[in-house]
């Protein structure tokens, strides 16, 4: 038998949890479909920087109370190149926004308490979910749970389940546009139980990128690129320390303390954008979506935009019978996008060694990096954009 929702979201990270908390702080019903148990949801290390409109977000959800105690508030991020040369983007200063600095994992455990806290409806461990008459007025979800097959009627679908997943592929090819860019090259990155740098610092060094960043007190993350053929067996702990440290400014190098690494990961550098982010009654928000390399620090704030967004139309619906946010959930979700795509691009560009690049190009990114040190206009509008624009 059938039971029925209004909204059904397919996914459990951070997207699809934020939406349905904000959901039913405004009395409407939910019900959550997640393909992995929760334990291995929250196992998931990602990125740990939110842009402020970010955290205001978060913060009108109820879930923003072990952030706001944990989490660390810094007006910006470093550039350092050639081991010596630095500046500070100064988001704070030239955008009037600061930034917060709390791991994507700690948010997801929130997230899933606040679920708790109000009874939300979570089912985790689901297989073959598939989307049914997206077209039609009452459209339908069903999916296999304890070998048994159930069915979700509800108003609207919200995918949520990340680039792999489901709800991007019911969207017809006659409908869906994407657009993808791949570089060639990847990060490889640690997490370690050590005091992290005070300021987060992007490098560039002829012997290539590198990123020191934090998510505790007590906890560093810290990156490095590798090209994309690399095996991370070949790298040992010891040998990680020794190639990040040779990229850093000799003052960080001397003062980054190293020890056993408790997680290490190797992620390839794509971007990928899909329009629309709506077909019918589905809606796609976070990673179903689109996907960025994380040098501008976009992806999480993407999704948390994307639940604004989505959240408001669907209250607007069903609290006003008003349908315009939703009719312009995608075109309205997409100009943010495109603006984090762009920016992304540039930065990752900029700050990377790539492998058939020339002197002029190393030549031209130096002289583009001494332009945004000299020039208050180039700063304001690189803090503008990494800081996020202003939720619209």
């Amino acid at each position: 038998m059938a039971i029925s929702t209004q909204v059904v979201i397919i996914g459990g990270g951070p997207a699809g949890l934020l939406l349905s908390q904000i959901l039913q702080l405004n009395n409407i019903d939910s019900i959550v479909l997640e393909r992995q148990s929760r334990a291995h949801v929250l196992s998931r290390i990602r990125a740990g920087m939110l842009e402020w409109g970010s955290v205001e977000v978060l913060r009108a959800a109820q879930v923003s109370e072990r952030m706001d105690r944990e989490g660390a508030v810094h007006e910006g991020s470093g550039i350092a190149w050639a081991g010596r040369s630095r500046l500070l983007i100064n988001t704070q200063k030239y955008a009037g926004r600061s930034m917060m600095m709390y791991g994507q994992t700690q948010l997801t455990e929130d997230l899933y308490a606040a679920r708790d806290d109000l009874g939300g409806e979570i089912i985790n461990q689901v297989d073959d979910v598939r989307l049914h008459d997206l077209k039609g007025e009452r459209p339908y979800v069903t999916y296999i749970k304890d070998e048994q097959e159930q069915r979700i009627d509800c108003d609207y679908i919200a995918g949520c389940d990340g680039f792999h997943g489901v709800s991007r592929t019911a969207i017809p090819e006659s409908v869906l546009t994407t657009f993808e860019k791949k570089y060639p090259f990847a990060w490889l990155a640690v997490m370690s139980e050590t005091p992290p740098l005070p300021v987060p610092t992007y490098c560039h060094h002829e012997r290539g990128f590198a990123l020191v960043s934090k998510r505790t007190p007590m906890l560093s993350r810290y990156y490095i690129q590798v090209p994309i053929e690399t095996d991370i067996d070949d790298w040992s702990d010891d040998r990680f320390w020794a190639e990040l440290t040779a990229r850093l400014p000799k003052d960080y190098a001397e003062t980054i303390v190293t020890g056993p690494t408790i997680e290490k990961s190797l992620a390839p550098l794509s971007s990928f954008v899909a329009e629309p982010m709506s077909y019918g009654r589905l809606f796609l928000a976070g990673d179903a979506a689109h996907i960025l390399p994380p040098t501008g620090a976009k992806g999480l704030n993407l999704a948390i935009s994307d639940v604004h967004y989505l959240s408001n139309g669907l209250i607007d619906h069903y609290q006003n019978n008003n349908d315009q946010q939703l009719d312009n959930y995608s075109t309205t979700a997409l100009k943010r996008v495109w603006n984090a795509a762009r920016f992304s691009w540039w930065l990752t560009g900029l700050l990377h060694k790539f492998p058939d690049q020339t002197r002029f190009d190393q030549r031209a990114q130096e002289v583009e990096l001494d332009y945004v040190t000299q020039s208050i206009h180039a700063m304001r509008s690189m803090c503008e954009q990494y800081a996020g624009m202003p939720l619209e």
